[in-house]
């Protein structure tokens, strides 16, 4: 049995805090969870899944994560109560359905858990998902470890129902993926059975009523944060520095208390309903201390909203000094750690303190060097997008009109890189780079001459590059959609999406044709195996150079890491040493300079290039693209 679905009330066990969440959302009864996979956030959906025939729920990966919401939303409007989980970009695609199911309200609670990833760790911005629950005028938790992010998520569903409003759950990448001991509560031996009331309402219409109790549900949430457990003070009675935090920088500041010896000069005020925020609480805390430190992660959330309470009450309050992101005592980019707050603090209350030496991070990098090989982002080894990408290369350089790639979010955006020979242009959101087509596709009545291409995932297409391919048809754009079909996805570990035939829970499930989508939709499909680099380069140089309307090349060939697990190397591959012309070689040893996969090494002592054994997939790629057809492949 699972530590997540155990009923063993008491017990302490070490959890992920995205497991931490699941099992919060477990002890309250959660029935439906939703979620499209997304790092930090992925696991949280994982979690459940895996326990989802155990105890009765349903789990899905939905294809994007407005879907995600509104299946979670049908639950509660149905009186069971629903969790939906994304990023922080996952809630810009929800947000067109949030920002009216805010006002329809909810029934059963409905907890939406946004997993922010301060930095852009694993992401292609750095967002702050809170200003949402501002924009929304929706609750907002944030937890600060790991049991709070259990107790946070079983709080959550019982302020959803009280007020009849989702709630929102800010969880960060240094929360959400670190680990820590969570004492368990009991799991609920019975729900309630759904049913839809024929007499409720959920529409956003009037919106002006609505909105008008939208705010009054607020208040009422306002209400409950003075008295939430979530916010508490800890330190001395009149402190010469406080400082106000939440979720992760709570730690961080504990920390730095600790590095500094200052406990008894410094006090820390810890909010978790960090919106609507409790007014009365904070003023009462203000009052301890005149120079205030705002530590919390990406925007100056919470210093630009107790800095609004202040005003209004500053004639009670007195002359007040606050510091933080817009004074720069802070970082206003990139995550926070213990090192950054001790140094605020001790640059505010001027305490000795002995630092790393400033050589340190420089002498830990070369130290590491010595003994972790080097390793440049990019391609797996036997992966189909860099064979995809080569042939895009030789295409591109064979039609010779400067054509060029537009992309979004997906291991495929690696063709920024050097394993994708820089080729990708563009990187914004998911389906951007086929949206980005559809215009530049209409620019040749302009006299725009070069060919468009656009790549975009096999997941990424169920989830937003459809509605694009169907713009692009009816509107008579003209480009070339290369749909890189892996049958995974593969940069957030290789969740299973509609084109996989298989479910969240591993159930076997229908597959959605990508081939005969893209024909209704209108385009011209073909078909393509990327480890065929000849037959690659020839159809995609055919489809540029056919300049009507929209084509779609589907490169079909699974991920490598997901073939390894049951198929075994297709073709065992050597370098002939006689025929290499290492150094020599026309293109400066293309196969490990500019081809660079993994699994060819070179090798110093002899001047050749020679295979990896113990890396190469046997995908046998790499044979098509020597020059001096110097490597070989045999049939494994």
């Amino acid at each position: 049995m699972s530590s997540i679905s155990q009923n063993a009330p008491g017990k302490t066990v070490l959890l992920m805090g995205n497991e931490a969440i699941a099992r919060g959302a477990l002890e309250a009864g959660v029935k439906v969870c939703a979620a499209y996979p997304g790092n930090p956030s992925s696991e949280i959906i994982g979690t459940l899944a895996k326990v989802a025939d155990e105890l009765g729920l349903h789990v899905e990966w939905s294809i994007n994560e407005k879907v995600a919401l509104e299946v979670a939303a049908a639950a509660s409007f149905a009186g069971l109560r629903g969790l939906c989980a994304m990023k922080q970009n996952g809630l810009n695609v929800a947000s067109d359905f949030l920002l009216n199911l805010n006002l329809s309200g909810s029934r059963g609670g409905l907890v939406l858990v946004v997993a922010d990833d301060p930095a852009g760790v694993s992401s292609s911005n750095e967002e702050d998902s809170r200003l949402y629950a501002k924009l929304g005028d929706l609750p907002l938790l944030e937890p600060a470890n790991f049991q709070e992010a259990k107790e946070m998520t079983k709080s959550a569903f019982e302020i959803s129902e009280k007020l009849g409003l989702p709630v929102l759950i800010r969880s960060v990448t240094r929360v959400s993926h670190a680990r820590g001991n969570v004492c368990l509560d009991e799991l609920p031996r019975s729900s309630p059975k759904p049913r839809f009331e024929p007499s409720q309402r959920f529409h956003a219409l009037p919106a002006i009523s609505n909105h008008k109790l939208l705010h009054e549900k607020l208040n009422r949430a306002k209400q409950m944060a003075e008295d939430s457990p979530f916010n508490f003070y800890r330190g001395p009675e009149k402190p010469e520095l406080m400082v106000i935090t939440s979720g992760s920088g709570w730690m961080y500041s504990l920390e730095a208390l600790i590095n500094l010896n200052v406990q008894e000069r410094v006090g820390v005020l810890k909010l978790g309903t960090t919106w609507p925020l409790p007014e009365s609480f904070v003023i009462e805390h203000l009052k301890k201390a005149d120079r205030i430190l705002f530590v919390e992660e990406v925007d100056p959330f919470l210093e630009n909203n107790v800095k609004e309470i202040y005003a209004q009450s500053c004639l009670v309050l007195g002359l007040k000094s606050f510091f933080g992101k817009a004074s720069k005592h802070v970082p206003d980019v990139g995550d926070l750690n213990p090192e950054i707050v001790t140094h605020a603090i001790q640059n505010l209350i001027q305490v000795p303190y002995e630092p790393r030496p400033a050589d340190y991070a420089l002498r830990a990098h070369e130290a590491a060097a010595e003994l972790i090989p080097a390793r440049a982002l990019g391609f797996c080894a036997g992966c189909p997008h860099r064979a995809t990408y080569w042939a895009v290369k030789i295409a591109l350089a064979l039609d010779g009109r400067d054509g060029f790639v537009l992309g979004d979010i997906g291991c495929y955006s690696l063709g920024m890189g050097p394993s994708g020979f820089g080729l990708m242009r563009t990187l914004h959101a998911m389906g951007s780079g086929t949206g980005l087509a559809c215009g530049f596709g209409q620019l040749n009545r302009f006299g725009l001459e070069q060919p468009v291409i656009a790549v975009c995932g096999d997941s990424t297409f169920y989830h937003a590059a459809m509605p694009a391919l169907a713009n692009a048809y009816y509107n008579g754009s003209n480009f070339l959609l290369l749909l890189l079909d892996n049958s995974a996805t593969a940069m957030t570990g290789f969740q299973p999406h509609p084109g996989t035939g298989e479910t969240a829970t591993g159930k076997e499930a229908p597959v959605i044709d990508l081939k005969a989508i893209c024909e209704v939709f209108g385009a011209h499909v073909e078909v393509v195996d990327p480890f065929d680099v000849a037959a690659t380069v020839e159809t995609i140089l055919r489809l540029l150079q056919d300049e009507k309307g929209v084509k779609v090349l589907i490169l079909k060939r699974e991920c490598a890491l997901v073939s390894a697990k049951h198929q075994k190397r297709l073709f065992q591959v050597e370098v002939e040493q006689d025929r290499c012309l290492g150094e020599t070689c026309g293109c400066n040893r293309l196969c490990t300079r500019i081809f660079k996969c993994p699994g060819l090494m070179w090798d110093k002592e002899t001047g050749k290039a020679r295979i990896d054994e113990a890396i190469c997939t046997g995908c046998g790629v790499c044979t098509e693209i020597c020059p001096a057809s110097a490597i070989k492949k045999e049939k494994a």
